[in-house]
């Protein structure tokens, strides 16, 4: 007999695989079932449940490669990727990643990172919210020590880049746009801030330079390591206007003096 831990194990590999059948002898049938059509019904279970969470996700990438394909894309990447979470909500991370070398899916070359995109607009939504800010406090930090703040960023908030003009294929294929609606695959890539305000999910494009400040914050940066970034990026950057913007809308979240 198989310990708990090996008899879970097969019945996790047979519920994703038809064919790894080392499960079946130590399954008993049920409602006048054999122990195949009985796990059978778990795994079909189990992929509508995971293949509804990804078309939930991943409602742009199912419009642009269709319902048949995308379906059959789903099915292959949830035998790649078992869930990981309790949460179904959270199934479907690094789908972007899959479909970077799905067959048929290579050609279209700005794919991945439409699912990148769409996984973090997922995401932004799923995320915890935080208290405003008090920002007064910082008139209480002496000004040679500004330098030394870090600040953190809203827990939605999530960077992209791309190549590819993600925002504008995101945009053309929500539902109330016109099937026909055209992008231009070379008008050039995008650096996206995308995070929650209020019930919303906000999509914005960023300059190299507020992208790389933003990056740097992230990342735990001090405040004088993100103007350095910024500027390398643009030494014309207005790191102060940065500032005021993003603790007026809500992206940057608190700071700590070191």
């Amino acid at each position: 007999m198989p310990s708990l831990r090996e008899a879970q194990a097969a019945f996790a590999r047979g519920l994703l695989d038809a064919s790894d059948t080392a499960v079946l002898a130590h399954l008993a049938g049920a409602h006048g079932m054999d122990a195949d059509a009985g796990l059978a019904v778990y795994r079909n279970s189990t992929f509508s449940n995971y293949r509804g969470a990804l078309r939930e996700a991943y409602p742009v990438i199912q419009r642009l490669v269709g319902e048949e394909y995308f379906d059959q894309a789903a099915d292959d990447f949830i035998r790649f990727t078992p869930s990981t979470f309790g949460d179904v909500n959270l199934y479907g991370a690094g789908f972007g990643d899959f479909l970077a070398s799905y067959p048929g899916a290579r050609e279209l070359v700005y794919l991945p990172d439409v699912a990148r995109l769409e996984w973090a607009v997922h995401l932004a939504f799923q995320d915890i919210d935080c208290e405003p800010p008090d920002f007064a406090r910082l008139a209480d930090v002496p000004p040679e020590r500004l330098a030394a703040l870090r600040f953190s960023l809203h827990p939605s908030v999530r960077l992209l880049t791309s190549p590819w003009p993600v925002l504008a294929i995101w945009r053309a294929n929500q539902p109330a746009c016109d099937d026909n609606e055209a992008v231009d695959l070379g008008s050039g890539g995008n650096r996206l801030l995308v995070i929650r305000r209020g019930h919303d999910v906000d999509l914005e494009l960023v300059s190299a330079a507020e992208f790389a400040a933003l990056a740097a914050l992230a990342n735990k940066a001090s405040l004088g390591d993100a103007l350095e970034v910024a500027h390398m990026a643009d030494p014309d950057f207005d790191f102060g206007a940065f500032l005021q913007r993003h603790a007026a809308v809500g992206t940057l979240a608190d700071f700590t003096l070191e």
